[in-house]
Formats: structure tokens, sequence, C-alpha cells
């Protein structure tokens, strides 16, 4: 068995008892038999306990999402296509995520501290992959490209988890928020950069 094997194990456990139970429910003694692990295995890999194995698992989602959404828009043409597909895309994987949806109803003074940790690291993976976009697209007058990426990563980390009045599975609206909302004075000009 690879080293990652029990850790994986142990992850995968874990999750299935936060479905369960939820997270202020679940134990270490719990993840421990729903991976048919000792609990010495568990502190193995996790020294810090219950807070450290949910702050994993939790992470552990984070990355499978980011990594959903990285996929869906490749190959991208444009900034605005980038934004636009990724937007739709992670709006959609959030509300059909039902462990995410449920904790966040039951538990959210739990979960949005973990998520708040994350996001924070993400902003910066999100604002490196835009840079490309945003020079192949072109930046309005004395706009800095690597403050432009930092707004457009927390936009869209913003209007994932709450789209406001926008509806983020509808194409045309999705659209009109891109280019009016997110775009505008980043951006050259408002339409679709080119290739």
């Amino acid at each position: 068995m690879s080293v990652d094997g029990p850790r994986q194990r142990i992850l995968e456990a874990t999750y299935a008892c936060v479905a369960r139970w939820g997270l202020s429910k679940t134990t270490v003694e719990d993840a421990a038999r729903q991976a048919g692990l000792s609990r010495a295995t568990v502190y193995r890999y996790f020294p810090g306990g219950r807070d450290e194995l949910l702050d994993a698992v939790v992470s552990w989602q984070y990355l499978l999402f980011f990594g959903r959404l990285y996929e869906e828009v490749q190959g991208s043409c444009s900034l605005q296509e980038v934004l636009e597909r990724g937007l739709m895309f992670a709006r959609r994987a959030v509300l059909e995520h039902e462990v995410l949806q449920t904790v966040m109803e039951t538990e959210p003074d739990v979960l949005v501290p973990k998520l708040t940790v994350e996001s924070n690291r993400t902003v910066g993976l999100i604002g490196a992959f835009l840079v490309p976009y945003l020079h192949q697209h072109g930046l309005a007058d004395g706009v800095d490209v690597n403050r432009a990426a930092d707004f457009l990563a927390r936009m869209l980390l913003s209007y994932i988890s709450s789209p406001g009045h926008w509806d983020l599975g509808d194409a045309e609206q999705v659209a009109t928020l891109v280019r009016t909302e997110m775009l505008a004075g980043v951006v050259a000009h408002g339409g679709r950069g080119g290739t």
C-alpha cells in the first residue's frame, strides 16, 4: 500500500462520517471505525486530531472541486469564456454537492471559517491562472495585471458562493454579469478577447 493509501482512506472515511452525522458530531473514533483502522493510525496521519482531520477533509474536497473547475475551463479561448464557464460550472457544483449544502444549512458556524481559510489560499491560484488570459485580452489603461487577477479571483469566489440576483444557470445573465460587473474597467474593451 502506498504512503498515501491509508491517509486517503481516512479522508474518505471521515467524509462519509461527515455526510452521515455532520462536522460537529464526527469524531476520530468514527473515522477510524469507518476506515477499518485503529485510532493510533488516524493520529499517525493526523497528529492534530479531530480538528486537523476535519481541516484536511475540507481541503481535500476543496481541491477536488477546483480540479474539476480547472478541467471545465480548459480550452477556453478568451477571458470572458473562462469566467462564464467557470461561474456556471462552479455554482452548479456547489448547489449539487449534497454534503456541502447539508453542512452549510446545519453547521455554517463550523464550516464557514474552514472555507474562508481555503478561499484565501485559492485566490492566488485562480489569479495566477487568469494572468495569461488578462494579457491576451488587453488591460484598460493603468490596470496592473496582478491586481486585476486578484480582483477577478475574489469576484469569482464571491459570486460562486453568493450570486445575489444573478441566475448563474442562465448563460445570458452570466455573460452580462461577466461583461458589466467583472470585466468593466479591467480590460481594454468589454467584448470577448480574441485568441
